[in-house]
């Protein structure tokens, strides 16, 4: 037995250790799958509190996109999101870059700075960023409020200090004879950036794009305050969806279970296909 494999053993005895596992993941499943069974399962018969539908139907996957309004929100969402995810790694890449690899004054307060930021509520910028963008429409005529760029602007400025400190922390343990051997060989400091960093920077990209990603896709508190009917993204979409149907005489619940699933969707292939990415890149810098 390995080193950390007995030390589990020792703190916790195999029956122990297997029973919590057996508990977190009864709370897991069980929840995810009465939403798989919802989505299969009539409105009537999921009101009654069944568990496993007495009769399978797909109708709830083919109803939400008119009941919910789900294709512009899943569009939009993508928008955003795809958009956050894309400019905050590429930013971060070269941010980090910087910071790592360079000395400079500032550079110390900057990297403190991008942990100070990510300590700040988003409640309490909500009602500022709102101000200054109705403020720019109100001076300078140009309208933010209720576009998909304001809200990716938004998502930006906090997707970017926690992309760039991942980057940060990856490029911390890359080692630096591969950098001075391209410098040797007449490369730039923008070709080593491309052409040697980039390549072994696979995980920390992965990371700071899926989070990024996520930031925009699960967001509801500034989705719901900074964009309009043709702007909404797919989060607020089902929470409009949700709270319409309560006091209702049959809430369509089959039909918001499998709207749910197919918001998930996305995110759950995201995490399958860069699944070896992730664990790479989370714990990096974890092990010197």
């Amino acid at each position: 037995m390995s080193a950390p494999n007995a030390s589990v053993g020792r703190l916790l005895p195999p029956p122990v250790r297997w029973g919590v596992i057996v508990v977190i993941g009864v709370f897991i499943v069980v929840p995810m799958l009465y939403v798989i069974f919802g989505s299969v399962n009539s409105d009537l018969g999921v009101v009654r509190g069944d568990y496993f539908p007495s009769s399978f139907t797909l109708e709830n996957f083919a109803k939400i996109w008119t009941t919910v309004g789900l294709a512009g929100g899943i569009g939009n969402s993508l928008l955003v999101a795809g958009s956050t995810a894309i400019v905050a790694t590429a930013a971060a890449i070269g941010s980090a870059y910087v910071l790592v690899r360079f000395t400079f004054v500032g550079r110390v307060a900057i990297l403190r700075g991008l942990l100070t930021l990510q300590s700040v509520p988003g409640t309490l910028l909500v009602l500022p960023v709102f101000v200054v963008y109705s403020s720019l429409t109100t001076y300078l005529g140009l309208r933010v409020i209720g576009t998909q760029w304001g809200l990716f602007v938004t998502y930006l400025t906090f997707a970017l200090p926690f992309s760039t400190w991942v980057m940060v922390t990856y490029l911390r343990g890359l080692p630096r004879e591969l950098e001075e051997a391209a410098r040797m060989d007449g490369a730039s400091n923008l070709r080593v950036l491309v052409q040697v960093i980039l390549p072994l920077s696979w995980p920390g990209i992965v990371v700071s794009a899926i989070f990024a990603f996520l930031l925009g896709w699960n967001d509801v508190l500034f989705a719901s305050v900074l964009t309009n009917t043709d702007s909404r993204t797919v989060s607020i979409a089902l929470q409009i969806f949700s709270s319409s149907q309560e006091g209702g005489s049959l809430p369509l619940y089959g039909q918001l279970m499998a709207a749910s699933l197919v918001c998930a969707t996305p995110v759950v292939i995201l995490y399958l296909v860069f699944q070896r990415y992730l664990v790479g890149g989370l714990t990096a810098g974890g092990v010197k």
